[in-house]
């Protein structure tokens, strides 16, 4: 069968029949068109207007983090991850500092950044004066661009103007810093930016190219903070174990990368399940992490003065209640309602309490037993089903699995031959 990847006409389609065409086109059987007909709990019209040449949905599995305890408050913590043992990390961790106050958050506010960048300028140094003296009309001319934002406190913050040497020359860059209160803002800015864009042109004789926010939101952080009692992690040898798998990140790129990984496992899961932009926020945490000029560790340990382990995060954190997806999708906004959040910073703090915990458990998991043994018990019931394991099945395999240390296919294939034959 030879397929072809240019369908006239595919986008203007209804949704039925974009996925009748790519069955035709992929030669899909009956039953997993039907599968892929099956929208569940977003509707299909609500999943068109979402996304171009919509033909169905994926369902990620939804798990809720309990014993979080943040700044006095306990609160259930909808997650949205396929990854085994994401949750169960986060609730062991919450648990551990919960008798000892568990997380306390805070955040800078909801400052967003966009750029504007000017070419082809002879005189850059006079450029940026000749831009910074404009600032109350460019105040003007970005409220003037969401009269709305204005009304609920939001609105142009600031304007800094920076000279980058590049291989093609000084380029000035304009920053626009705006409050976008409850939204994350990319809509609000980049207008902002695109409506500025031609007045810097005319003020200073240059060439404006990109108009568009920075994901780098370092105007708009939060912090989470909590401590960990040697009695409550296994003793002052887990958490010695603990701070040399930091050091260790702080140090080496190679294994930043895979701590700041498990850091954004838990951060990602809450990102998703509230409908806001996972390649956002995690762009800017990564970008975050190196703003030293070396890739490092995201989060900070010690010990106090008491042999306390005392764990920090600090993130930039670009989410929001308002628009797209989070005010879209129907899931999305059930769990904001299981958060009971009111504000997008508080969203943030207990996103980043959550990366917080998750590294703890990580790093935990890391300096005792290894990651395998936890990660593997929860993935074994996966490998179970791989396997061809069905109903109690699948936990007997799942068991056997993990008292062998060995959690492979074809290992629980040989396990499931065995159950099965005996039954027989």
């Amino acid at each position: 069968m030879t397929v072809t990847s240019r369908i006239s006409g595919f986008h203007k389609l209804p949704v039925d029949q974009r996925l009748d065409k790519i069955a035709e086109v992929a030669g899909l059987d009956a039953a997993t068109v039907d599968l892929l007909r099956n929208t569940g709990n977003l509707p299909a019209d609500v999943a068109d207007r979402m996304i171009e040449n919509t033909v169905a949905t994926m369902t990620v599995p939804i798990g809720v983090a309990t014993n979080v305890t943040l700044d006095g408050q306990d609160v259930l913590v909808p997650m949205a991850t396929e990854e085994s043992s994401v949750v169960a990390a986060v609730c062991n961790a919450a648990l551990r500092c919960r008798d000892n106050g568990g997380f306390t958050t805070s955040s800078t506010g909801s400052l967003m950044i966009a750029q504007i960048q000017l070419v082809d300028c002879p005189d850059p140094e006079n450029a940026r004066i000749r831009i910074l003296e404009r600032r109350e009309e460019i105040r003007e001319i970005c409220e003037a661009a969401d009269p709305m934002l204005l009304k609920v406190g939001g609105g142009f913050h600031d304007v800094e103007v920076r000279i980058v040497e590049t291989r093609g020359g000084p380029m000035v860059i304009t920053h626009i810093i705006v409050d976008t209160q409850d939204a994350m803002g990319a809509n609000t800015v980049n207008t902002m930016a695109e409506n500025l864009a031609p007045h810097i042109a005319g003020w200073t004789g240059g060439r404006t190219c990109l108009r568009i926010l920075s994901n780098l939101a370092d105007r708009r952080l939060a912090r989470a903070r909590a401590t960990w009692r040697p009695e409550d992690i296994g003793g002052e040898s887990v958490r010695d174990g603990i701070l040399q798998a930091y050091y260790f990140a702080e140090a080496d790129p190679y294994r930043a990368a895979t701590h700041n990984k498990g850091i954004m496992n838990g951060v990602s899961a809450v990102v998703l399940a509230t409908g806001n932009d996972t390649r956002a926020v995690e762009s800017a945490a990564h970008a975050y992490a190196a703003k030293s000029g070396q890739y490092r560790s995201l989060s900070r340990w010690e010990a106090d003065r008491d042999g306390n382990l005392v764990g920090v995060l600090e993130l930039p954190m670009a989410v929001g209640l308002v628009g797209g997806a989070t005010k879209i999708h129907p899931v999305a906004q059930a769990n904001l309602k299981i958060l009971g959040v009111k504000r997008a910073q508080e969203l943030a703090r207990i996103i980043v309490a959550v990366g917080l915990a998750q590294n703890f458990a990580a790093l935990r998991a890391l300096a005792t037993e290894g990651i395998q043994k936890g990660h593997m018990g929860l993935h074994a019931k996966n490998i179970a089903a791989m396997a061809g394991a069905e109903g109690d099945e699948i936990d007997r395999v799942a068991k056997a699995l993990v008292e062998a240390g060995t959690v492979r296919v074809d290992v629980a294939e040989t396990e499931l031959a065995r159950i099965r034959s005996k039954a027989e």
